[in-house]
């Protein structure tokens, strides 16, 4: 095992309303305090009741998805929590996943693409 999965990112327009909607189908708190997130404008975080925690992401000019029409495909990455982010991306390459962003400016997260082309962060805990 390399990682745990931390939360699930969705782009979207408006964090704070799509995290509130989901609030609503879900339940549970919006913007819960936790160090692994920074809230505010471009970012909400929903903490459900199941343990499972939703992250909402402002995308400039968000185009939403037409399921199925593949010229706008679904849209949300994965983040997962790992102790070692050099190690966890020794791991993750080897199994044939490419780096997006290499966290260069040392914050606590990087980002990388499955073999399918899918982004995925992996973040320090």
């Amino acid at each position: 095992m390399i990682a745990d999965l931390q939360c699930v990112v969705l782009d979207c327009s408006d964090p704070a309303v799509l995290a509130a909607f989901y609030q609503a189908l879900l339940g549970g708190a919006v913007n819960q305090q936790d160090k692994r997130w920074a809230v505010g404008e471009e970012w909400a975080t929903l903490h459900t009741p199941s343990g499972l925690v939703l992250a909402f992401q402002r995308v400039a000019d968000y185009r939403p998805p037409l399921w199925p029409d593949p010229d706008r495909p679904q849209q949300f990455h994965l983040d997962f929590s790992v102790a070692d982010l050099d190690q966890a991306q020794e791991q993750v390459l080897a199994q044939g996943a490419t780096t997006l962003d290499d966290g260069s400016d040392g914050r606590s997260w990087r980002v990388y693409a499955d073999p399918a082309g899918h982004p995925f962060c992996l973040v320090r805990h």
